[in-house]
């Protein structure tokens, strides 16, 4: 399979704080004190000797080497400020790299911002042309697919008018419809499936996937696994600017989402909450003997454990506590809400454990996102977000058609529920 790029010993460093005074005359003053290795006169009090060699600076990237090949999708995953954008904005030319080459084969288009370039007095048809014009198409580019840029927008009806008269999500799709429509040979996706509706979501996976089909080269930068997992054929996972993994899709997500898990429910810094009248410290699943478990089983019993602190005000108040389950596609698919009773109010510890009991947990196997929020007297006081990872039941496998042999994984869709399969006869 042939390159379409490739990525060596790619770095880039960051100065930190101010680049300049504003005055031609006072940075030839720093710059000349920097250069004698003097203390810079213009720099503030109690800031010190500011020569190279002390200068605060960050490395976003450092040594990172890669090859994409042509017709792939390549995700590129990792925690915020991992440098994944640096990297994109590398490669699209918009920032210059410290260290090291990228040779490109053929056009790049970027969908880093999108909307970028968008004039609010301009109607839709009018930002579609000059939009399409930042982007690298010609005029005559766009419109041979003007119709089709705004059938897939979906915003047709009012393409004639101002944009500043559109809601964010027609302004999005517009501008996505627009960039999904160019005929580059390395397409650059940047977070762009984090708006819109789920409708519009699928839309864009599947305009995706009709660019690799094409011999095209799609470079995906996400936080939404689901989308990683079904779009990539190869994943890198970067971690503080270096690549801490490079493989099989399934393989770098799994031990990505790992990471992610073991990270969840520790404990919150006390500053941030200690005044309020319910906060929640951690929370966590746990077995029936109340110790914590790494992961929960579909169809099986889950307890989850939440550790609070409250303050006295709160025995003589109204409390509402609920725990939603939901993904990123649909944030919420069911929740757990409770109101506590005033006897249970006058007894409540002021620091202690709650624990929601789920029996048959109905969810698929795959990683769910749980949040937690406490409302005292119908004002929300208190929430916290984690994850919790669904494993496949064995005890269930094969109980869910007659006869059959029908793991979990190959369920569709995300709740679990008991079905039978009967021939005629």
């Amino acid at each position: 399979m042939a390159t379409a790029l490739h990525i060596e010993n790619l770095a880039k460093e960051y100065r930190l704080g101010s680049i300049g005074h504003g005055a031609l005359y006072m940075d030839l003053k720093s710059w000349w004190c920097r250069l004698r290795g003097q203390e810079d006169p213009n720099s503030r009090l109690g800031a010190g000797v500011s020569g190279h060699g002390g200068a605060r600076t960050f490395w976003a990237l450092k040594g990172v080497s890669f090859a994409a090949e042509q017709g792939k999708v390549l995700g590129i995953i990792g925690r915020n400020g991992a440098g994944k954008s640096t990297l994109l904005k590398i490669i699209s030319r918009i920032t210059a790299p410290t260290i090291g080459e990228v040779k490109i084969k053929g056009r790049v288009a970027s969908l880093l911002e999108v909307g970028t370039g968008f004039h609010p007095e301009l109607t839709g048809a009018e930002n579609v042309f000059l939009n399409g014009a930042i982007l690298g198409m010609t005029k005559a580019e766009v419109k041979s697919k003007f119709d089709e840029i705004v059938d897939f927008s979906g915003v047709g009806r009012f393409i004639d008018t101002p944009v500043k008269r559109y809601s964010s999500g027609m302004y999005v799709r517009l501008a996505f419809a627009v960039g999904a429509h160019l005929e580059p040979e390395i397409l650059l996706v940047d977070e762009v499936l984090a708006v819109g509706d789920a409708g519009f979501q699928k839309k864009c996976l599947g305009k995706m996937d009709e660019v690799t089909e094409q011999g095209r080269t799609v470079l995906f930068v996400s936080h939404n696994m689901d989308a990683v997992s079904s779009l990539c054929d190869r994943v890198i996972w970067l971690e503080g600017g270096k690549i801490f993994l490079d493989g099989s899709t399934q393989e770098v997500v799994n031990r990505y989402s790992d990471a992610m898990l073991s990270t969840e429910g520790q404990a919150r810094d006390e500053a941030s909450v200690i005044k309020k009248l319910f906060h929640f410290k951690k929370f966590y699943p746990v077995d029936d003997a109340s110790n914590a478990v790494q992961s929960v089983r579909s169809g099986s019993q889950v307890n989850l454990l939440l550790e609070y602190a409250c303050k006295q005000e709160v025995r003589s108040a109204n409390v509402i506590i609920n725990a939603v389950f939901g993904h990123s596609r649909i944030p919420n698919l069911f929740s757990c809400p409770y109101e506590f009773t005033s006897h249970e109010l006058a007894n409540l510890p002021l620091d202690g454990r709650l624990v929601c009991k789920i029996p048959d947990f109905p969810l698929v196997p795959g990683i769910y996102e749980v949040k937690c929020a406490v409302l005292v007297n119908e004002l929300l006081t208190d929430k916290l977000n984690g994850l919790i990872r669904v494993m496949e039941n064995d005890d269930l496998q094969g109980t869910l058609s007659s006869g059959g042999n029908i793991r979990l994984s190959r369920l569709r869709g995300v709740f679990l529920k008991d079905f039978q399969w009967q021939a005629n006869k």
